[in-house]
C-alpha cells in the first residue's frame, strides 16, 4: 500500500514540475528577452539555466521527501496530497525567488549593455570624425 502512494507522489509530483518548468519556460522568455535589452540570445541561454536548475532543486527536494514520516503515520489520500501539497509550495517559492533575481540582475545587465551601446557609439562617431 506504501509503494502505490510514494508512486502516486511521485507521479504527481515530477509530472507537476515537468509542466510547471515548461510553461515557465516558454512564457518567460520574452519577459527575459526584454529583461536583458532584448538581447535574445543572452534570454535563450538564461532560460535553459533557469530550467536546469529548476529541475535540479524540485526533483532533489520531491525524492528528499521520500524519506518523510508522513507517508507512513497517516492514510493514503491525505498523506499523498500533503506531499504534492508542499512539492507545489515549494515550486511556487522558487518560482517567486527566481523572478526576484531576474527582476534584481536583469535590470542590471540591461544597464551594462546600454552602457556597451552607448561606447560603441561614441566610438563609431569618433572614427568617423577621424576620417
Amino acid at each position: 500500500m506504501f509503494e502505490l502512494a510514494y508512486a502516486l507522489y511521485l507521479i504527481a509530483s515530477i509530472g507537476m514540475t515537468i509542466w510547471v518548468a515548461r510553461v515557465l519556460s516558454s512564457s518567460g522568455e520574452n519577459f527575459l528577452v526584454r529583461c536583458f535589452g532584448q538581447d535574445v540570445e543572452l534570454a535563450r541561454s538564461t532560460n535553459r539555466l533557469l530550467v536546469i536548475g529548476f529541475y535540479l532543486v524540485n526533483i532533489g527536494f520531491i525524492c528528499l521527501r521520500l524519506k518523510s514520516p508522513g507517508l507512513v503515520d497517516a492514510a493514503l489520500i491525505p498523506a499523498v496530497g500533503s506531499s504534492v501539497g508542499l512539492s507545489v509550495l515549494v515550486l511556487g517559492g522558487m518560482h517567486f525567488f527566481n523572478m526576484a533575481m531576474i527582476a534584481r540582475y536583469g535590470r542590471l545587465v540591461n544597464s551594462w549593455l546600454a552602457e556597451r551601446k552607448n561606447a560603441e557609439e561614441y566610438l563609431a562617431a569618433v572614427a568617423s570624425q577621424r576620417k
